[in-house]
């Protein structure tokens, strides 16, 4: 027997769906549309002058097989994220476990470690551009007022990358709150037990606060990767891939590929590429995680 549906059921889920048809539009056109569009042009030639013209895997093969800048903006990323990741994760968790100390204006503390976050790219990638000036830049003055030899930064090869991690690592705060909020939950009674048996403060924090932090740890590490290969607002204001391609992250090349010199298919084929490697490289993480995350509550068998 079926159940007939009331006119105000059928008003209601219409007045509910003309309430949502700006979002449900915006999301096809802005979000959807583009997706598939973009999976179709990276097996076009398209230069958006011209109507695309399909080439089959042919943009995939040259990037694979042809294009050395592709596999040189690879191994910046991977440099970049192999050496920012871990540091952002070990320097925000060490700076929550000062900051969670019972301290005189530890607030003040926690706030001035925390502003740097939220400044504009654009505005950090100016100051640090100035602090590491080879020049007149500040790092360099004080280097040379101890007789410590200067390194030229961005403007080398050998330091361009390594500046970039320290730039970025002065906007770890939001890493450092998700940290702190995590050391709130964890149990007193666990480090007062611990104190009966003789344990130390190395011994609490390796035993007690890390395994109770490692939720926290895994959201940070699946975001800092996925943050580090996105890197492309301080690269493009700072250094612009240079010197001699030190710097060429794979979305700067990506963006000279679509907007400089148009090859829009070609690009679709990039970003097609990066998300498939980001996907799998997030769906790995996942899979090990039942091995190290522990969860407070949940039985272990």
């Amino acid at each position: 027997m079926k159940r007939r549906v009331s006119r105000t059921t059928v008003r209601n889920t219409i007045s509910g769906l003309l309430f949502i048809s700006p979002w449900i539009v915006g999301l096809l056109v802005f979000t959807c549309y583009p997706v598939f569009a973009s999976l179709y042009y990276s097996f076009t030639d398209y230069n958006i002058l011209q109507p695309p013209h399909w080439i089959g895997l042919a943009n995939y093969s040259r990037l694979l097989t042809q294009d050395p800048l592709f596999y040189r903006a690879v191994f910046n990323t991977l440099y970049y994220a192999a050496l920012w990741v871990p540091l952002n994760i070990v320097l925000s968790f060490l700076i929550a476990l000062l900051l969670n100390l019972n301290v005189r204006g530890v607030s003040i503390y926690r706030t001035i470690f925390f502003l740097p976050s939220i400044m504009p790219q654009i505005a950090s990638a100016l100051l640090w551009a100035w602090i590491f000036n080879p020049q007149f830049g500040l790092a360099n003055a004080i280097l040379g007022s101890f007789d410590i030899p200067t390194p030229g930064w961005f403007s080398d090869p050998n330091w361009s990358k390594p500046s970039l991690v320290i730039m970025s690592l002065w906007g770890l705060g939001t890493t450092m709150v998700i940290f702190l909020a995590g050391l709130q939950d964890v149990p007193r009674e666990l480090y007062e037990a611990a104190e009966i048996d003789g344990a130390g403060p190395v011994r609490k924090t390796w035993n007690i606060t890390v395994p109770m932090l490692t939720p926290a740890i895994f959201f940070n590490l699946v975001i800092g990767i996925i943050q580090s290969f996105q890197v492309f607002t301080t690269v493009y204001v700072v250094t612009q891939g240079g010197p001699v391609d030190s710097t060429l992250f794979y979305l700067l090349q990506l963006y000279r590929n679509a907007f400089s010199y148009f090859n829009m298919g070609y690009a679709s084929a990039m970003a097609w590429l990066f998300f498939a490697f980001v996907l799998l490289l997030t769906l790995g993480i996942l899979k090990t995680s039942g091995r190290w995350v522990y969860y407070e509550g949940e039985i272990r068998k």
